[in-house]
């Protein structure tokens, strides 16, 4: 485990590092390792993490690139069968394809194909604009693959332990959450508040919030007043089975069935009532009897 840990440690630092260097190099006086690519002739990431990109986002990208070409170059490298495959840069390439421009910038990397992963995680991790989902996915997946804590991945993708295991909460609400959070349906506030409720609670609110257009502040007075009245019903539950009768238990109480079987051979009828042994007594005579047997 603790090799595994020191592999992250050294890897994240020479992936950023790389990465960083190679595109410093295109904006510097090193222009020559950028090379003009056919877009069909680069496969994809086989390990990209992020799972979606939003139409809109990729198509203002496109129209971008149209008007004042591509500013970054995307990272590829070339396999064994002398192909390309893409490291970093899958929203700008999909772009560039959208604008039907054949070919793209790119830097062609040489690198350990081991950290072709990391690389992936790390540069989805780094975007602003990558939604709350893939993003916990990333997490996810360094931790488990690394074993690592969240307090070792903060420290290693400088951020904040709160911010990473807030974010991994997100992954326990439902599918159906999940999807309108990608969706944009509803926002990462809400997204907050929903995943503090159970499952049953998440789909009431989740059916206010789209239903009725709720805002973050708007939700989050609904789910106090739904918590309010939770615990008020659960008071009321409360006294109610401390002031309830136990005739039930009474009536299931051996004993008692003995007693009342008992005092009917003295010729006094006995029920039980309200949690009260009633006593209906039509011969006095048998009452010092009773009273001997009981003494």
């Amino acid at each position: 485990m603790a090799k595994k840990n020191l592999a992250l440690g050294r890897g994240l630092g020479a992936i950023l590092s790389e990465v960083g260097q190679a595109y410093e190099n295109n904006f510097s006086d090193n222009s020559e390792l950028v090379v003009e690519l056919d877009v069909d002739n680069i496969k994809p990431n086989p390990y990209q993490p992020r799972k979606h990109f939003s139409d809109d986002s990729v198509s203002e990208l496109s129209q971008s690139i149209s008007e004042h070409g591509l500013l970054q170059p995307i990272l590829v490298y070339e396999d064994e069968n002398n192909d390309y495959v893409l490291i970093a840069g899958e929203r700008r390439l999909r772009a560039t394809k959208l604008a039907s421009i054949k070919t793209i910038k790119a830097i062609i990397v040489e690198m350990d194909l081991t950290k072709l992963r990391e690389i992936a995680l790390i540069e989805n991790i780094q975007r602003e604009d990558l939604n709350i989902i893939d993003l916990a996915n990333s997490y996810r997946e360094l931790i488990d693959d690394y074993q690592i804590t969240h307090e070792e991945l903060a420290k290693r993708i400088k951020k904040s332990r709160t911010q990473i295991t807030n974010t991994l909460r997100i992954l326990n609400l439902s599918t159906e959450i999940q999807e309108m959070l990608i969706e944009e349906k509803i926002s990462q506030g809400h997204a907050k508040i929903l995943v503090a409720l159970e499952q049953k609670e998440q789909k009431i609110v989740l059916d206010s919030i789209v239903g009725q257009k709720l805002s973050v502040r708007d939700t989050e007075s609904l789910v106090k007043k739904l918590k309010d009245s939770n615990e008020s019903k659960g008071k009321i539950e409360s006294f109610a089975d401390r002031n309830k009768s136990p005739k039930t238990v009474l009536n299931s109480d051996p004993k008692i069935g003995e007693l009342v079987s008992l005092l009917k051979k003295y010729l006094i009828s006995a029920s039980i009532k309200n949690n009260h042994l009633i006593l209906d007594i039509s011969d006095r005579s048998k009452i010092s009897e009773v009273i001997k047997k009981l003494s």
